[in-house]
Parts: structure tokens; sequence; C-alpha cells
């Protein structure tokens, strides 16, 4: 099990010092609107792969006024302790990671601890675009595979590279080679990956018992995914995206970017009690679909026996659920292991999980 028994924020966001005291049971954050519950969450989610739960700049979560950076510090309850922060020097903002009070990296960090999380602002990534879902999977796709992060680094960077070939006018063939080479390297792994961890969810969700929170199947609208589904080796896959890429330069330097490949994927989801598309689902529904899908994401996570069983941050989860839904959230996050961080405007949303769970009232006057 993995659990942060103290978290400490120096200047984080609306913190100018919080010391939070705790024990391996889920967190159960509440207070007013703007007392800065999410803002906890999103410290968290900083000792995690990738931009965080906002994905906002580094500079961004310093607090206003603050002369300093930011720092976000917890002990897991091995007694490991682990903490980032933005460091501000004449050269520019500078990311830290401590592991023991010596310099980590982002991989170190990714061996101790794994975190999932659910935010209003992704209640509606069935109604969106493709690149809402797509978003919304690479974040779970992290969370098994934290080098998926730099892996799509290095693909948008490439494709970058391209568009701006593109936007000249005039492709010269052997640059334009070498450039869609390196996607293809990188858009073979994003490929593979998304396809490992979809099986995983897929998996999950299929075990999960009846209940509350409605089975999803999902699939992956991209070639190159569906080739490394049906078992195509990594190096195939490379040479079908390149291939497209080739066949498409015309037409893209037409359109002035890069029309094909693993950033045009999209996540579908079918709602499984109506066999309908999660996009035509009601509004209640799509939302215990997606809890759903958080759940099942975590249950991967502890049962693939690669890593630390995950931290779930569920941000205002229960405020629109009623009494029965609640309870059997809270049961399931029981049952999980990892341990889960809620947010409420009002203590009652918890009283599900009596002392199964610790409550913490978080107000303005305390930041």
């Amino acid at each position: 099990m993995t659990a942060l028994t103290r978290l400490r924020l120096t200047n984080f966001r609306s913190h100018a010092a919080l010391d939070l005291k705790l024990d391996a049971r889920p967190v159960c954050l509440w207070g007013a609107n703007g007392a800065g519950k999410t803002n906890i969450l999103e410290a968290i989610s900083q000792l995690g792969p990738g931009r965080g739960l906002r994905a906002a700049a580094l500079p961004e979560m310093t607090k206003h006024g603050a002369s300093k950076g930011w720092t976000v510090s917890a002990t897991l309850d091995d007694d490991r302790k682990i903490g980032v922060g933005l460091e501000r020097g004449e050269s520019g903002n500078k990311r830290t990671i401590r592991l023991d009070g010596a310099p980590a990296t982002a991989t170190d960090l990714a061996d101790l601890i794994r975190i999932v999380w659910l935010t209003p602002n992704m209640d509606g990534v069935f109604r969106g675009g493709a690149s809402d879902r797509r978003r919304f999977f690479d974040r779970q796709v992290m969370a098994h595979i934290p080098s998926h992060g730099s892996v799509s680094g290095r693909y948008e960077k490439a494709m970058r590279e391209r568009n701006a070939l593109l936007e000249r006018g005039r492709v010269d063939p052997a640059w334009a080679d070498a450039i869609e080479r390196r996607m293809a390297e990188a858009g073979a792994l994003i490929a593979t990956n998304r396809a490992q961890v979809l099986t995983s969810l897929q998996t999950a969700i299929d075990a999960r018992p009846e209940g509350f929170f409605p089975k999803g199947d999902l699939s992956l609208e991209g070639e190159a995914e569906r080739a490394a589904a049906e078992g195509a080796s990594l190096f195939d896959i490379m040479d079908l995206i390149a291939e497209a890429l080739a066949k498409g330069r015309y037409r893209d330097q037409g359109a002035g970017r890069t029309l094909s490949g693993p950033h045009r994927t999209d996540l579908s989801v079918i709602h499984r009690p109506t066999n309908a598309p999660a996009g035509d689902a009601s509004t209640g529904q799509q939302k215990a679909l997606l809890i759903g899908l958080i759940l099942a994401s975590a249950r991967a996570l502890s049962d693939d026996g690669e890593g630390p069983s995950p931290l779930i941050l569920l941000d205002e989860a229960a405020a629109h659920l009623d009494r029965d839904r609640r309870a059997a959230l809270f049961d399931e996050l029981i049952s999980l292991g990892g341990q889960a961080w809620l947010t409420g405007t009002e203590a009652f949303l918890f009283e599900a999980f009596g002392d199964r769970a610790q409550t913490v009232e978080i107000s303005p006057e305390a930041n």
C-alpha cells in the first residue's frame, strides 16, 4: 500500500504553509469553496509524472506575492521522504526533486508513487472532442507507464519540426524522412503503451462487480493502436506510421500541419448497460461511468504487481452522488488498498466512511 502520512506545502497556490499529519486511511478534505481543497490535490499530483492535475506551468502554482518558489513534500507510510518544488534563480525556473533529502529524478519518484485522479473538469470528456478523450486516456497511461510522458514529448517535438517544414511550402524529402522516422519511433511506443494499458483497463472493468458504477467497453480509434492491439511488432508499427506520414506529405502541406498519426487517435467508450456511445448517455450516466473508469484504472494499478498501489484523488466526486452511490464509492475505495483523497464542501458527504477515513477541515484562515 502507498499512503502519505505527512504532507507539507510552502507557497503553493493559496497555501503559504500547510502541514497535515495523517495515517494511511482515506483522507476527506472538506470546507467552503475557495478554501484551497483542490489546491492540496494538485500539490499531491505534482509528486507523480507529468504536469499535474491542472497541467499548469511551474510558476503558475506559486502563491501570489511569494518571492521564492514553492515546495511540496511528503512522508510515505514506509518513512521515505519525497519532495518536489520550483526553484527560482538567475538562470530561470527549475523543477527540483528530492528523495530522502538527496537530489532525485522523476523516475525515482515513479518507482515509489503512482497517482490517478478525477476532477469536475473531466466530467465533459465524453461530450468533448477527440483531444479531450485522448488527454484523459494518456493520463491513465502515464499512471501505468511513467515514461509515456517523455515519449509523447519526443513525438510532439518532432511533429512541430515537421509542421514547420510543411509551412515553408517546399519539403526536402531527405529532411522530411529523418523527421518522420523520429515521429514514427516515438509514435510506435505511444501506440504500444496505449494498447497495453487499454487491455489492462478493460480487464479491470470486466472484473468489477455489477453495481452503481456502470461498465464501459473501450477501444482506440487509431491505425497504429489497432496494429499494436493485434500484436504487431514495434518495428512494424514504426514502418506503418512512417509510411502514412510519407504518403500524406502533399495533403499535409496544403493543411500546414500533420493530419495523421497517434496525435489524432480517439478513445471510444460504450456505455454497456445501454450499448450506446458514452457521449449519448445522460449527464448522470456519464459521471457514474467516468468514476467507474477511474476505479478500474486504480484497480489495474493495484493488481499489476509492478509497483505501489495508487493514490486516488477525487475532487468533488461525492457531491453529485446520492447516499447509496456515495456508500458504494467509499466501499470500493477501501477495497482498492491505496490511499484515497476526496474533497467536498460539507463533512456529511463522507459520513458513510465512518471511522474508516480521516476527515480534515480546510478553511481559508488556515492558508
